[in-house]
C-alpha cells in the first residue's frame, strides 16, 4: 500500500516549519515586553563609582556629548583569495603563459550563454506550461503567438528587402 501514498510536499513542510519559528519568537518578544514593563524606574550607572553599582533616580537634562573620536582606525579582518597560479591548469598555457585558445570551451559557454539559466522552481514552470494556473494562458499558447509573430515579421522583412534590391539594382 506504499505505492497510494501522496509526496510530502517540501514547500508547505517548510512553511509550517517557518510559521511555528515565527509563533516563538513572538511569545519570546512578549515575554521580553512584559520582563521591561514591570521595570517602573530606569536604572543608571555612575561612571564616578566602581562597575556595577547602580542607583535609580531622575534624569537631569544637559547639553549631549559627542563620542569620542577613535585614535587609530578601525579595520576588518579580511579573507584573503590566493590567486590563481599556472601550476592548477598548466596544460590551459602555453610556453610564453599566454592562455590557450579552447574551442570546446567556447562552445560550451555559447550554449550554456544561448541556453538561459536553470528554473529555481520547475514545479511552477511546469503549471505555467500546462496551463494549471486559473487566469493565465498556457505557455505553450504564448510561445507560438510568439513565433507565428515572428515568422511574419521575417516574410514581412524579406519581401521588403527583395522589392527593395529589384527596384535599385540596374537590368542588364
Amino acid at each position: 500500500m506504499g505505492l497510494l501514498k501522496k509526496k510530502p510536499d517540501l514547500i508547505s513542510d517548510k512553511a509550517q516549519a517557518l510559521s511555528a519559528e515565527i509563533a516563538a519568537l513572538e511569545a519570546e518578544i512578549k515575554k521580553l515586553d512584559s520582563q521591561v514593563a514591570h521595570k517602573s524606574e530606569p536604572k543608571f550607572r555612575s561612571t564616578a563609582r566602581p562597575a556595577g553599582q547602580t542607583f535609580s533616580g531622575t534624569v537631569e537634562k544637559s547639553l549631549p556629548v559627542p563620542p569620542p573620536k577613535p585614535s587609530e582606525p578601525v579595520f576588518e579582518e579580511v579573507a584573503k583569495i590566493a590567486p590563481r597560479t599556472e601550476a592548477e591548469a598548466p596544460e590551459l598555457f602555453n610556453d610564453l603563459g599566454v592562455r590557450k585558445y579552447d574551442l570546446p570551451a567556447l562552445f560550451n559557454r555559447w550554449r550554456n550563454h544561448l541556453r538561459g539559466p536553470t528554473t529555481s522552481n520547475p514545479r511552477l514552470v511546469n503549471y505555467l506550461a500546462a496551463g494549471g494556473v486559473h487566469g493565465l494562458r498556457p505557455l505553450r499558447y504564448e510561445k507560438r503567438v510568439a513565433r507565428n509573430r515572428f515568422i511574419w515579421l521575417v516574410i514581412i522583412v524579406s519581401v521588403a528587402l527583395f522589392g527593395l534590391f529589384y527596384v535599385l539594382v540596374p537590368k542588364h
